[in-house]
C-alpha cells in the first residue's frame, strides 16, 4: 500500500507544475490600466507543490517542513535558532515576553519598566511593549533614513530603562554601531524588528545578528511568503528555550509536537508546588500562547528559501532604479538614503515632500493611484496620536517633529521582486507628472 500510495503521490506532484501554468499566467503589464502593487507574493509551481506535499502528509500543525526551514534559515540569517510562530507580531510578542521570564533573574523585564523605541513605525513593533505592562518611551527619527535618531538615546533613558526595540524601518538598518554601544553600556537587552529587513546588512554583517533576539515576518508583502508567518532569531539557547516556551503554551516541555519524554525524565520533574512527577507536558512554567504555525506554510517557505537572494537582488535593482529616475525631483521631493555602513534590502521606496513647494501628499498618492501605482503611508505615522493609543502610559522624548513630518508628508512605493523594469519606468514617468500639480510649477 505505501509503494501505490508513493506512485499516486508523485502523479499528484507531477501535474502541479501543469496546474500552475494555466491557473497562474503571466499578464501583459499595461501603463496607467494594470495595477501596480506596493507589495504581494512572488511564486511559481515549485511553491505548489511543496503545498500540496505537505496537505499530502496531513500533518497539520509544525513537522519536517517547519524543521527544515527552521534549519535553512537560521543559517541564512547567520544564527544558531530560527523559531517558527505564525506571524511578525507574534514573533514581537514571543521575543518580548520572553524577557519577562523569572528564569533571567535580576534582568529580567518587569511592568513599570521602560523600553526605548520610536512612534514611526508599525503597532506591533510597540505593542507587547504594552501588552506585557512594560512602558515605551518613543524617541524621534531621522529623514531621510527614518530610523531612530541616536542622538536621543542617553536623554531617553532612565532609572528604569531596561531594553530597546527597533525596527529596521523599510528595510534600511539602524545606527547599528550606536546603539548597540548603547545598550552594552546600560547592560539593556536589544529587540531587532527585521521583519521588513531580511538580507539587509550593517557593516557586511545581517541584521538580526546584533541583538539579544530579533524577529521576521512572512506575510505575503515581506521578503518571503508563507502567507502567514514569522520567527524570532536567536544566538542564546536560553533565550531560544524561552521564545519557544511562550510560542508553546508557556509550557516548561521542549518536546516536538507529536514527540514525548525528550528530557528523558518525564514524570520525574519537581516544578512549583506540583506534586512530584507531575507529567512535564502538562507544567508551565511561563504565561503563554499557541503561536506555532502550520507544516503547510512552512512548506510554502522551504521553496521561497531557495528565491530568496534573487528576490534580495530585484528589490535592491528596482530601489536604484527608482532613485536614479527621480534624482532630477529633489527639489520637489526628499529621496530616501541608506544609513551609512549599511546596504539594505529595500521594502519600499519612502518619499517626502518638502515643505513650501505647492504640492501635498495627497496630491501625489492620489495622481499614482488613478494612474494605476499602489501607495503607502509610513505605516502608523505617529503611533502616540493613533487613537488606539489616546491613554498610553508612555513617555516622549521632546515633540517628536520628525515623526510628525512623517504622518504628514510621507509616502511609500513599492520595489518587491514582482514589479518589471516597464513598471519602474512607469512610475518614474507618473511622479514626473506631480510637477505639473504644483501650484508653482517649473
Amino acid at each position: 500500500m505505501k509503494n501505490q500510495a508513493q506512485k499516486i503521490k508523485e502523479q499528484i506532484l507531477s501535474l502541479v507544475a501543469d496546474y500552475y501554468a494555466v491557473a497562474f499566467p503571466s499578464e501583459e503589464f499595461i501603463a496607467s490600466e494594470s495595477r501596480i502593487p506596493v507589495s504581494g507574493k512572488v511564486f511559481d509551481s515549485d511553491e505548489l507543490r511543496h503545498l500540496v506535499e505537505a496537505s499530502l502528509d496531513f500533518w497539520l500543525t509544525t513537522g519536517r517542513f517547519a524543521a527544515q526551514f527552521e534549519r535553512e534559515f537560521a543559517r541564512v540569517m547567520g544564527v544558531r535558532s530560527a523559531s517558527l510562530v505564525n506571524s511578525g507580531s507574534s514573533a514581537n510578542l514571543c521575543a518580548i515576553s520572553a524577557l519577562t521570564s523569572p528564569t533571567l533573574g535580576e534582568r529580567r523585564l518587569r511592568p513599570g519598566d521602560e523600553v526605548v523605541t520610536v512612534a514611526a513605525g508599525f503597532p506591533t513593533t510597540v505593542n507587547p511593549i504594552i501588552q506585557n505592562g512594560l512602558v515605551p518611551v518613543f524617541v524621534d527619527v531621522k529623514i531621510p533614513t527614518y530610523d531612530v535618531d541616536v542622538g536621543y538615546l542617553e536623554e531617553a533613558r532612565s532609572s528604569r530603562t531596561r531594553a530597546v526595540v527597533l525596527a529596521h524601518t523599510l528595510g534600511n538598518p539602524f545606527d547599528l554601531t550606536a546603539v548597540t554601544e548603547f545598550t552594552r553600556k546600560h547592560g539593556l537587552w536589544l529587540v531587532e524588528d527585521c521583519c521588513d529587513a531580511v538580507g539587509s546588512t550593517y557593516k557586511g554583517r545581517s541584521v538580526g545578528t546584533f541583538g539579544d533576539l530579533a524577529t521576521v515576518s512572512f506575510y505575503p508583502a515581506h521578503h518571503i511568503t508563507m502567507g502567514e508567518g514569522g520567527c524570532v532569531l536567536s544566538d542564546k539557547p536560553p533565550l531560544t528555550k524561552l521564545v519557544e516556551s511562550f510560542r508553546d503554551w508557556g509550557r516548561d516541555c521542549w518536546c516536538a509536537p507529536g514527540k514525548d519524554n525528550t528530557c528523558g525524565k518525564r514524570f520525574d520533574w519537581q516544578l512549583g508546588s506540583l506534586p512530584c512527577g507531575y507529567d512535564h507536558k502538562y507544567t508551565y512554567s511561563h504565561i503563554g500562547y499557541n503561536l506555532k504555525l502550520s507544516d503547510m506554510q512552512a512548506a510554502v517557505g522551504v521553496a521561497q528559501l531557495h528565491k530568496l537572494s534573487a528576490f534580495i537582488a530585484q528589490r535592491k535593482r528596482n530601489f536604484a532604479a527608482l532613485l536614479e529616475g527621480l534624482r532630477d525631483l529633489e527639489d520637489l521631493f526628499i529621496l530616501p538614503e541608506a544609513t551609512p555602513g549599511s546596504d539594505p534590502s529595500w521594502f519600499g521606496f519612502p518619499i517626502a515632500l518638502r515643505d513650501g513647494r505647492g504640492l501635498s501628499r495627497d496630491q501625489v498618492t492620489r495622481h499614482l493611484e488613478s494612474n494605476g501605482i499602489a501607495t503607502r503611508l509610513l505605516f502608523a505615522g505617529n503611533l502616540v496620536r493613533q487613537p488606539a493609543y489616546r491613554d498610553l502610559n508612555c513617555r516622549k522624548i521632546g515633540t517628536l517633529p520628525n515623526t510628525d513630518f512623517v504622518m504628514d508628508n510621507v509616502f511609500w512605493v513599492g520595489v518587491f521582486p514582482g514589479i518589471s523594469a516597464e513598471m519602474i519606468e512607469h512610475m518614474i514617468k507618473t511622479l514626473h507628472q506631480t510637477v505639473s500639480l504644483t501650484s508653482n510649477p517649473k
